[in-house]
């Protein structure tokens, strides 16, 4: 490389006219205008014009006949100021060009299966295939770099705050925390496995017992676990500590840091204190732990008025403590066909309901197919408790109290986007906490922790562990903005007594908890400090920062949702050595097509 580069693209907007620049990058496009030849050169800031012409370098001009896209070259020339009628405004560079008196190919390309160019609705998995292309896209690169603002301003602000930055085990024991570990065999260890980490969690919490008091990490975490938009089997998670704090203190600490991020990425104001809203409260009005707050559409309950109603597939359910919820929907019945009323009753069944009823209210009086099943003092309570006006749709279900707040809620926001309420300029964040403590499994017939067994319960609630577990709240909350779950915290649990009782009340048994937790419970003995924290999605947080819909799209190189890598065709299989060294034996797999 002979050329050495002067300046990037932008950075040219400060350089003198007339002066020699050299620059380098990849041929965005070139054009051929009756002798004199276009290019536009890319490079990580921007475009810049570049003119060969063969009466400023005949050798240079030669040369750019040979460019194609993608060929990467250096330029030197004088930077001058295009003519009025030539500048491009959309270009933060448009008013200025090269003309070039040498050109340096540095190589060559191949036409690539699609064009750099953030205009093209390039398939997913074509993107992902060629991955190095496809982050060569400016928006993609632009979602990169807010990424490490993101982290950079993190890392500034806790570092002001009196954190420290420590880094906890990747190779550590399994442990229970929701989903399948991903199993690292032991070669010095025969028949043994490391587990990586699902998050810090432990780690962070042993370092509260050692006396550090303030911890963060931006922490890798795997899970191996079924994926969709917002998961990967490997992400990034913010991870803080604190000791000698309420659940207040947390929040206090982390409102901060989101008001500063959110001030210094994208010059919003966010109000403090946030809203707090108790996990009951968001269910009954929301059907979610993860509200969206930025509309309406809020439940009706309707359980009460329906023990006594005729139309005995209600009146069954609310007297066996189920529930009877609806949503009513504004001026909708001019908007909605009976064709949309059908299908949103499909969907409520695929999300998991038994279907739903509408009574739609018009100028010429109820339709509904099931009005003949109540009396009419029943149809005047339901339009009176849902506040239902002529013009209304009110849909309802009936079901238990976990399925009508899921599909409920699902609905919620499906019809949200349907009629076009959810202000998409608004961000609304907000706290959810009180959560329960525990819940039901089905499968294992066991109380299951909600966040994880180190959380604290409420200490008026402690009482309730063995006689009432479903009525224990913990001290436990998360982060809510814009109805996506971004943070998950609590109070932890630093007394051994507590933490066996908690292991106890999950069933649990004493010496399953000695094998996986003895480190802990036995740091427990040497005067742990009452602490708590916060785990960040931070993956989530860059994909909501940037309006992207997918946490693929706000990292390097992500996953496929079938967990594989399309560039390097991960996973791959392992030879017989390798399996020999690690004192592994299967049934080997096919070996898979290449791509």
């Amino acid at each position: 490389m002979k050329l050495k580069r002067t300046h990037m693209a932008t950075a040219l907007l400060q350089a003198p006219l007339g002066e020699s620049v050299t620059v380098c990058g990849w041929v965005q496009s070139r054009r051929d205008h009756g002798g004199v030849v276009f290019v536009d050169l890319r490079d990580g800031s921007g475009l810049i014009q570049l003119v060969m012409d063969p009466q400023v370098n005949p050798e240079a001009h030669t040369s750019a006949d040979r460019l194609r896209a993608e060929f990467v070259v250096a330029a030197k020339g004088r930077l001058l100021e295009r003519d009025a009628d030539k500048i491009n405004a959309d270009r933060p560079t448009g008013r200025l060009e090269i003309k070039v008196d040498e050109l340096e190919i540095l190589n060559t390309a191949k036409t690539p299966p699609f064009e750099i160019d953030d205009d093209l609705n390039v398939e997913e998995s074509l993107r992902l295939k060629y991955r190095y292309l496809d982050l060569r896209r400016p928006s993609v690169q632009e979602r990169l770099k807010v990424r490490h603002r993101v982290t950079q301003t993190i890392r500034n602000y806790l570092s002001d705050q009196g954190f420290y930055e420590i880094e906890t085990p990747m190779l550590i024991k399994t442990t229970p925390e929701g989903a399948r570990d991903y199993l690292v065999p032991s070669r010095v260890h025969p028949g043994h496995f490391y587990a990586l980490p699902q998050s810090p969690q432990i780690y962070k919490q042993i370092l509260m017992v050692a006396g550090l008091e303030r911890y963060f990490q931006i922490a890798r975490c795997f899970r191996d676990e079924d994926l969709r938009a917002d998961r990967q089997p490997e992400f990034t998670q913010l991870d803080l500590e604190m000791s000698f704090v309420d659940e207040e203190d947390v929040r206090g600490m982390n409102e901060g840091l989101i008001a500063h991020l959110f001030k210094e990425i994208l010059n919003v104001e966010v109000k403090l204190p946030l809203p707090v809203l108790a996990y009951d409260d968001a269910m009954a009005r929301y059907g979610s732990d993860k509200p969206d707050t930025r509309f309406g559409l809020e439940l009706v309950d309707f359980t009460e008025i329906m023990k006594t109603a005729e139309f005995q597939a209600f009146a069954s359910v609310a007297q066996s403590g189920g529930l009877i919820k609806g949503i009513r929907l504004e001026g909708a019945a001019e908007q909605m066909t009976r064709n949309e009323l059908d299908q949103l009753r499909s969907r409520s069944i695929r999300y998991g309901g038994k279907g739903l009823v509408w009574f739609i209210y018009k100028p010429e009086g109820l339709t509904s197919p099931v009005a003949k099943f109540f009396s009419e003092s029943e149809l005047n309570a339901i339009q009176t408790v849902s506040g239902a006006q002529t013009g209304d749709i009110v849909i309802m279900m009936a079901d238990k109290a976990k399925v009508v707040h899921d599909v409920l809620g699902r609905l919620r926001l499906d019809l949200g986007e349907r009629f076009n309420l959810i202000d998409k300029t608004r961000w609304d964040i907000l706290w959810v906490n009180a959560f329960p403590m525990f819940e039901w499994d089905e499968k294992s017939g066991n109380w299951l922790a909600q966040h994880h067994p180190f959380t604290s319960p409420k200490p008026e609630h402690i009482e309730k562990l063995f006689s009432d577990p479903g009525a224990v709240r913990a001290q436990a909350y998360d982060l809510v903005i814009n109805g996506v779950e971004m943070s998950s915290g609590s109070v932890r649990v630093h007394n051994r007594d507590l933490q066996e009782k908690i292991f106890q009340a999950m069933q649990i048994p004493e010496e399953e908890a000695l094998n996986k937790f003895g480190f802990m419970l036995g740091a427990f003995d040497y005067g742990a400090p009452p602490h708590g924290g916060m785990g960040y999605g931070l993956d989530r947080l860059v994909m909501l920062m940037t309006g992207q819909e997918t946490i693929r799209e706000v990292i390097a190189f992500p996953k496929t949702q079938a967990a594989s890598c399309l560039m390097t065709d991960a996973p791959g299989t392992a030879s017989k050595e390798q399996m020999e060294e690690l004192h592994l034996r299967t049934v080997m797999p096919q070996p898979k097509a290449q791509s």
